[in-house]
């Protein structure tokens, strides 16, 4: 696989799990690492970790709910770098409930963090890409956008909605060399699921042809295989890592 030296790719919610695995894999690839997410002291430290092995990244503090925030941080990182051509739109938040009992406030947060978060950043660095006629953009959906969730309406909806989001976008910009795709992580190994039972989680696993959850990794190499070169022909396409848990 060709490398990304020279690219300077922007990813949302990069101080932990997901997001972190995606910085640390472009880095490898060569592509310098605008960090952005709400915590700064978790930034700075996948920060160090990219430079500690030759790579380079700086931080940006940004929520992705809050459009001023957000077009601060994409302006700053394209003044510190001069160009961002990846955005990886990976941030998200759950507030798991069934719809019966779910608060207004519950299903608006994670709309607005998981959907508009993904238009308002894409929003803010995509006249850096239409300039340099190159560009991908890769957002994080998730196998329950695709096949629901009992408790996640809220969180199966705004998954859902960033797949049709991909498939606009990537018509949008595909005369300018922009790929735009989606990455649908299935059951994976995150801070977000220690908390689950034993139980559980095995009956999670019997659900998955391969026998296993997926790790962040299995996410982030999926993410660096869109990035490249390679993946020039590839736009408008949801890409599944969910072990076999839904096919087709």
């Amino acid at each position: 696989m060709a490398g990304l030296t020279g690219r300077v790719a922007f990813v949302t919610g990069a101080s932990q799990g997901i997001g972190r695995a995606c910085a640390l894999q472009l880095a490898e690839a060569g592509a310098v690492i605008a960090l952005a997410a709400r915590n700064e002291e978790k930034l700075a430290a996948v920060a160090r970790e990219i430079e500690a092995k030759g790579g380079q990244a700086a931080t940006f503090r940004m929520d992705v709910s809050n459009e001023d925030e957000v077009k601060t941080a994409a302006k700053a990182a394209i003044e510190r770098f001069g160009k961002i051509e990846i955005l990886v739109n990976n941030a998200g938040v759950t507030r798991d409930m069934l719809l019966m009992r779910m608060k207004r406030t519950d299903w608006d947060s994670v709309i607005q963090t998981n959907l508009t978060g993904a238009f308002l950043t894409t929003q803010a660095v995509i006249s850096s890409m239409l300039k340099q006629r190159w560009g991908r953009i890769i957002n994080i959906t998730s196998v329950f956008g695709q096949m629901g969730q009992v408790g996640q309406a809220n969180y199966s909806a705004s998954k859902a909605g960033l797949i049709g989001f991909t498939m606009a976008m990537a018509r949008e910009v595909a005369s300018r060399s922009i790929t735009v795709n989606a990455v649908a992580p299935g059951y994976i190994e995150t801070a977000m699921t220690e908390g689950l039972s034993a139980e559980l989680k095995a009956k999670v696993h019997e659900m998955i042809p391969l026998g296993r959850a997926g790790t962040d990794m299995d996410v982030a190499h999926a993410v660096r295989f869109l990035a490249s070169e390679e993946a020039g022909y590839i736009t408008g396409q949801t890409l599944k890592v969910n072990g076999g848990m839904l096919m087709g």
